[in-house]
């Protein structure tokens, strides 16, 4: 029965709870009271149940990032796609089955700015007596980067999108929802990785950050990346990593073979390309090393241990995130193929950045460029969500009274995407989304805009994995640059950053029928409207439709 897979229950109890970080105490939203919320553990092939129960005032729904869903899209949590919002009083219960995966995930709420506060880890193990493709680790530990304000995040975006300005900053990023030492009133919060020499650990990295990119590096060790978005990649050494809002990167940390007589400082701080205001600041937390015999008093207390501190790249250094990026491959081996789309059935183009539109307050300016609002778009559309869930409108025939679909599979009116931009930045707005026939082959390049400033931006896409077979800086061009794509061992994730000033190509296979989101993961942009969705039709077989609704969906 070794091979058998189990089903696991977790209940998720959604209450408020009092948290004090840089001396602040504010009532945040939780899952049972933790914050990081609790950590998911099952192995591939397992069946996941998990009861949501909302004890709160806001609408809540979850997200599980990163699992593929297959069939399952009622399960996949972003409100007003797949599901209406879990209402306070009620509750709903997350049914599905992990395919094919294994890895780091992570879950988070997927509605307003919820998710500051509600996320946690998804730890998907190996069926029982497969190894890792890599040395197995001693201990395994999840960090997950997280961002805090000092204020309510939900009173930021409202302000926000109220004024058309851009947000007020975080006041800190977290480690494991502590902000470490280099913060003031944080001494005592600072996360704390107690290693012993000679061993290896496996660090589940998980940037759950709401707006911002990070860098991230140990004082005097090397990491070895293993794995990124639950799928292996070729083992490299990197003294720093980056990773994007949604990202996971799993980590070997090799400790030193004898005591070191040191303690050395983790630090993680942003990326930052665009032109708005960002927390620029750094997380700290601390490698300490068991002394070899705690008896002998050999060793200086840790306190007076020699500190050291990692240097990170520079802010907005892009070359650094280039050659990062560039040395993702997949394993591609006879264990784990890289299932590449060799051949393309069709093709989109989309541009993805900033706009504006008209101020909505009569007689007064807004805060947005020239007195308009911030907006996002992509392909000029920027995203209306919807009063009803859009999979349910698919689902049920009532689609032509929620969305259209006649998303522009390229820009309306093409111009030099990241030259000077053009003199009008309004955006349209609509709730337009793709329809794919079952198992189409799709090519997606994503085109980043100097419209209010080139950006990187991580776009993620739910329900699917997707191969990043290209990359490249300023305008994409279709004569050149499909020559030099890898179809190879490219990189196969579900969260990828479109570079600044530059453009991205994915591939995918389009064979989970269902409603899937695709939105850049920093959170604002997605609340400016940088988000679409695809619709992907049933297959002919019984196995490749959607399964039908579960009774206790919750409706708007």
């Amino acid at each position: 029965h070794a091979l058998a897979s189990i089903t696991r229950h977790y209940k998720f109890e959604i209450k408020q709870q009092n948290v004090t970080r840089l001396c602040h105490t504010k009532s945040i939203v939780t899952v049972n009271g933790q914050f990081p919320g609790p950590r998911i553990v099952a192995r591939e092939g397992d069946r996941l149940l998990i009861k949501v129960v909302n004890h709160v005032q806001h609408n809540i729904s979850i997200h599980w990032h990163g699992i593929r869903q297959l069939r399952t899209g009622w399960a996949d949590g972003p409100a007003y796609v797949t599901q209406c919002p879990i209402q306070t009083g009620n509750s709903y219960v997350y049914n599905f089955t992990i395919v094919g995966q294994r890895g780091t995930l992570w879950w988070h709420a997927h509605i307003s700015w919820l998710r500051s506060t509600l996320h946690g880890p998804i730890v998907i193990l190996p069926k029982l007596g497969v190894p890792y493709p890599f040395t197995k680790p001693y201990k395994e530990v999840p960090i997950i980067f997280g961002e805090w304000w000092n204020a309510d995040p939900e009173a930021v975006i409202k302000q926000a999108l109220q004024t058309g300005g851009g947000p007020n900053v975080s006041d800190a990023y977290t480690f494991n929802g502590l902000p470490g030492p280099l913060y003031n009133c944080s001494a005592k919060d600072a996360f704390k990785l107690k290693v012993k020499s000679g061993k290896t650990y496996l660090l589940r990295l998980i940037n759950a950050a709401l707006n911002d990119e990070l860098f991230f590096s140990i004082a005097n060790h090397t990491l070895k990346v293993v794995d990124a978005d639950a799928v292996y990649v070729k083992p490299f050494e990197t003294d720093t990593i980056l990773i994007t809002p949604g990202q996971t990167t799993n980590v070997l940390l090799k400790t030193k073979p004898h005591f070191p007589n040191a303690t050395f400082f983790m630090t993680a701080r942003p990326y930052v390309t665009g032109l708005g205001t960002f927390d620029n600041s750094t997380v700290a937390g601390i490698l300490e090393y068991e002394s070899p015999s705690k008896t002998l008093h050999s060793t200086l207390p840790m306190k007076k241990l020699p500190l050291f501190k990692p240097i990170l790249p520079a802010l907005n250094d892009t070359s650094f995130a280039t050659k990062f990026s560039k040395k993702l491959r997949s394993l591609a081996n006879a264990q784990f193929p890289a299932n590449v789309p060799q051949k393309v059935d069709k093709h989109f183009f989309f541009t993805v950045g900033l706009g504006t539109n008209p101020c909505n307050k009569h007689n007064q300016t807004c805060q947005g460029p020239n007195g308009t609002m911030f907006a996002a778009s992509v392909n000029n559309v920027s995203f209306v969500m919807p009063t009803t869930a859009l999979l349910q409108a698919h689902f049920s025939g009532q689609s032509n009274r929620v969305y259209s679909s006649n998303f522009p599979s390229s820009p309306v009116i093409p111009f030099n995407y990241t030259g000077t931009p053009p003199n009008n930045t309004m955006v349209s707005n609509g709730t337009k989304l793709v329809v794919l026939p079952f198992n189409t082959s799709v090519e997606l390049i994503m085109q980043d805009t100097s419209i209010l400033g080139a950006e990187s931006h991580p776009l993620h896409l739910h329900g699917y994995n997707f191969f990043v077979v290209g990359q490249g800086f300023g305008n994409f061009d279709q004569n050149k640059d499909p020559a030099n794509f890898n179809l190879v061992d490219p990189v196969e994730r579900n969260t990828v950053g479109v570079p600044s000033g530059g453009w991205v190509a994915i591939r995918f296979l389009a064979d989970n029928p269902g409603v899937w989101f695709m939105h850049c993961h920093l959170e604002i942009h997605t609340s400016w409207g940088l988000k679409m969705a695809w619709v992907v039709l049933d297959g002919k077989l019984p196995n490749q439709k959607l399964l039908p609704p579960p009774a206790d969906l919750p409706t708007c």
